[in-house]
């Protein structure tokens, strides 16, 4: 208890006990939403943007605007969203491609568009230090160089990260790759191969309400209206076969465990950067803010049925679905997925702390609060490390790495800790209240001795109040 009181205050402390003994998660804010009726629709599926070749490159033309989104019948809300009227595009990418993500900004605020999850540049992040200003366009180029994965974009504009996001900014990023065309998986989109960007919200009178007390950054800004693909509780209608979910937990700070009603059992195939070896047979998955999962479930013997999706944390339904047609093309899921190459351990040349500390209102990482012109750490081009993140404070935390992925080593202390299903490559991991966790990284390709990556919390209201360090690649 000593070493938290030298972070946090009292009077903080017992703020933060009274949270935990309310248990949930939710905030004291609530919707108001009494008058209104949820526009029930079937699950919208993003737009599966193929580029344009241009000069033999890849081209993604973004916009990113300002929309009116029918989230209850007859009332429009006000969001931010890319080429939609929230949320934006799947991009589909290949990889060994040259790619440019051009994104163009309409809005009447500065912002930033990073590529959660992809192996850039530092110049081509999309980080606090590439802005987009008013009426400008950025183009984020470079070749795709990693494996078959799912990852996101979303901004990453300085201490406004979260209100940006919670106004709908976001889209999925697929990476393909001859491994995973090779493999006997659902591949049809929005057919079989089903996107999923679950978010909580809260609403005023139809309007995103976002003004989150101090208490309410301390513990993260939790909606108690349920969203996939921008829909309150929408209807999915699939065939009677496998099919596969490609899942993001697009949320500010909710931490989500998700399962089927009926308690079926479904195999997850994939984490954030990677396949998993073998799939992992389950009924429920933890996800933190940002962090991704592929799914397979079985719904062959359930034609004529249906079922919900739901997060049992916080006893919300995402979906409805409906298996009412039968299968036009079966696939069979295979035992074996890929082999992943792993770093040695005892190859590491150093580990490095990284202590999650906060004040009530304020974060810190080491005990220093981000400052964009503040290099933190220098990470030497190719060198094994393992980075040992603690968790010390009485509210959950998530971490998150630019610039590549790495491997979870040990939780609290032991290996044993580590569960099958999160054996792949990540780039975020979540890590509960007094938990710690050890992963072990390597920097490839790219150096930049000026343009740092980051790393934080990616709870957004944890981000924006400090929790972010910057590292330089050398």
């Amino acid at each position: 208890m000593m070493q938290r009181r030298k972070f946090l205050t009292l009077s903080s402390i017992a703020a933060l006990y009274l949270l935990n003994a309310c248990g949930g998660g939710r905030n004291s804010s609530s919707s108001n939403i009494s008058n209104l009726t949820v526009n029930k629709k079937s699950l919208p599926i993003p737009e599966l943007l193929r580029p344009t070749t241009r000069n033999g490159v890849q081209h993604y033309d973004l916009t990113i605007q300002k929309g009116k989104h029918n989230f209850f019948l007859d009332i429009q809300t006000d969001t931010y969203a890319i080429n939609s009227t929230y949320l934006g595009p799947t991009l589909l990418m290949q990889n060994g491609e040259n790619v440019s993500i051009n994104y163009t900004n309409t809005l009447t605020e500065t912002i930033t568009m990073h590529g959660h999850g992809m192996h850039v540049p530092p110049s081509m992040d999309g980080s606090a230090h590439q802005p987009i200003a008013v009426g400008q366009t950025w183009s984020s180029q470079y070749t795709v160089k990693q494996r078959a994965c799912t990852n996101w974009y979303h901004p990453h504009t300085l201490h406004k990260t979260a209100p940006q996001v919670y106004q709908g900014l976001a889209g999925l990023v697929i990476i393909e790759d001859d491994e995973s065309k090779g493999l006997d998986l659902p591949k049809r989109y929005g057919i079989d191969d089903i996107p999923l960007v679950l978010q909580d919200r809260i609403f005023s009178n139809g309007q995103l309400q976002y003004n989150p007390s101090t208490m309410e950054v301390m513990r993260g800004y939790i909606g108690d209206i349920s969203i996939a693909n921008g829909a309150i509780e929408p209807i999915l209608d699939v065939e009677a076969k496998e099919i596969r979910f490609r899942i993001l937990n697009g949320s500010n700070s909710s931490v989500y465990t998700l399962g089927f009603s009926d308690g079926r059992n479904f195999k997850q195939i994939a984490t954030d950067n990677s396949f998993l070896e073998s799939p992992i047979e389950m009924t429920r998955l933890t996800l933190s803010p940002a962090e991704r999962a592929e799914i397979v479930v079985d719904f062959s013997t359930l034609l004529g049925g249906k079922v919900t999706f739901r997060d049992f944390k916080n006893d919300k339904t995402f979906i409805t679905i409906n298996i009412n047609e039968p299968a036009t093309q079966r696939t069979s899921l295979p035992n074996r997925l890929t082999t992943l190459e792993k770093l040695d351990a005892t190859q590491a040349v150093r580990t490095r702390p990284f202590i999650l500390t906060g004040r009530m209102g304020s974060f810190e990482i080491n005990g220093k609060s981000m400052d964009i012109n503040r290099i933190d750490e220098n990470v030497p081009l190719g060198d094994v490390e393992i980075w040992e993140i603690s968790n010390n404070m009485m509210v959950d935390h998530n971490f998150h790495i630019h610039a590549t992925h790495f491997m979870i080593l040990e939780r609290n202390g032991s290996p044993n800790n580590v569960a099958a299903n999160e054996k792949g490559y990540k780039d975020v991991v979540y890590i509960p209240a007094n938990e710690s966790v050890k992963f072990i990284v390597k920097m490839i390709d790219y150096t930049d001795n000026a343009v740092p990556y980051m790393y934080h919390c990616h709870f957004l209201e944890h981000e924006d109040a400090g929790m972010m360090g910057q590292f330089i690649v050398t």
